[in-house]
């Protein structure tokens, strides 16, 4: 089996992983800030208690440190050349860009940050390719706005996205408006900044959430299209693969159920 030559094979990281730095250069905390380390931290933001308190006396929080990539993406870029990539699918921090979300003027320094993380892509012939958001929505329109239940983040969200589109047009080709914008079927606490203290527990909230997302997303793609033609724009969907453990039907039917309400269950 051979790939073709413009096949892009690469790797894909999502910021609130591995840049750290998450308090300087004016980038604003997110909703991934607020989620603490450890094997029970989906249990912990599913609580009923949970209200995004960041509470470093109990809780430790590993992804403000990440692999400090926002110092050191000079070098894990030229890593990635080294194994040949041809692609790197990255994400960009919201609240790097909009501190809080609902500003109308977006962070320079933040915006400085991936001008040269995408120049030092193309550098070595990776095409770079940009997840809008991955899980790391602005704190603040968790906290004030109730998350993406409520309509008015399809503006700020929508305002984000041009921002990025226009600066990089000539530069990135492929884009995603959501990573796995389905991942709130089982969990929407990191996809929707919806958890129960604010409503996350009421499907009604979870599906007004994801209309929400939707229309901001569609926005986004048409906005995208009417800038320049050549680029390409979409949404990632999460999907894994499930094996029952032999055919007895109560398994098989369990296999389903695990497959509409995800990884989680």
């Amino acid at each position: 089996m051979t790939f073709k030559t413009d096949f892009l094979w690469g790797g894909a990281t999502a910021a609130n992983q591995l840049e750290g730095a998450y308090d300087i250069d004016g980038k604003g905390l997110s909703v991934a800030d607020a989620m603490p380390g450890g094997k029970e931290r989906l249990a912990i933001l599913a609580s009923p208690e949970f209200d995004w308190t960041i509470d470093t006396e109990h809780f430790t929080y590993p992804n403000h440190d990440g692999i400090d990539h926002y110092h050191h993406f000079k070098e894990d870029i030229a890593l990635f050349a080294e194994m040949g990539f041809k692609a790197y699918r990255f994400s960009v921090a919201w609240s790097r860009i909009f501190p809080k979300g609902d500003e109308t003027t977006p962070n320079e320094k933040g915006l400085l940050f991936y001008d040269q993380l995408i120049d030092e892509c193309l550098k070595y012939r990776i095409e770079p390719v940009i997840t809008i958001s991955h899980y790391e929505m602005p704190l603040n329109l968790a906290k004030s706005y109730g998350g993406w239940k409520n309509r008015e983040l399809i503006e700020f969200y929508v305002r984000f996205a041009k921002v990025l589109l226009e600066r990089y047009q000539d530069k990135v080709k492929y884009w995603m408006t959501f990573n796995e914008i389905n991942s709130a079927t089982f969990f929407s606490g990191l996809s929707q900044g919806l958890v129960p203290s604010n409503g996350g527990d009421d499907k009604t909230n979870v599906f007004k959430a994801w209309h929400n997302q939707f229309v901001a997303s569609a926005q986004a793609v048409k906005f995208g299209h009417d800038l320049n033609k050549n680029l390409k724009l979409g949404c990632m969907s999460i999907y894994s693969t499930t094996y029952s453990f032999d055919a007895n039907p109560v398994n098989q039917l369990a296999t389903q159920e695990s497959i509409c309400q995800g990884p989680s269950k």
